[in-house]
């Protein structure tokens, strides 16, 4: 499994990334994601919150944790009411590094 700060650039690399696909990638079939008081569960549902997120840009802060736990603190700005914000985001990951949860939080 890769470094905690290699797969945190990777995961916002992807966020951004045109190719939509690179970012699904990142996650386990049956992940949840909690962000904004709401939840997804499955890949499918990820991708139609994926959707709906604005453009944004991240630039990461912090990380630190384990391989299968880590957490990360980025600033996110773009076209939003309250740009930047800082946020927070908790992973979850299985043995393969998968994402299995993902946990944003002001």
């Amino acid at each position: 499994m890769q470094d905690i700060q290699d797969f945190a650039e990777e995961y916002f690399a992807a966020a951004v990334d045109l190719d939509r696909e690179r970012y699904f990638a990142l996650f386990g079939c049956d992940v949840v994601v909690h962000d904004d008081g709401r939840s997804h569960h499955g890949l499918t549902a990820v991708r139609h919150w994926r959707a709906e997120v604005p453009s944004v840009r991240y630039d990461l802060r912090e990380v630190t944790g384990t391989a299968i736990a880590c957490k990360a603190v980025a600033e996110v700005s773009g076209d939003f009411p309250g740009s930047p914000v800082t946020l927070r985001f908790a992973f979850a990951r299985d043995a393969q590094g998968k994402i299995t949860q993902l946990d944003i939080e002001p």
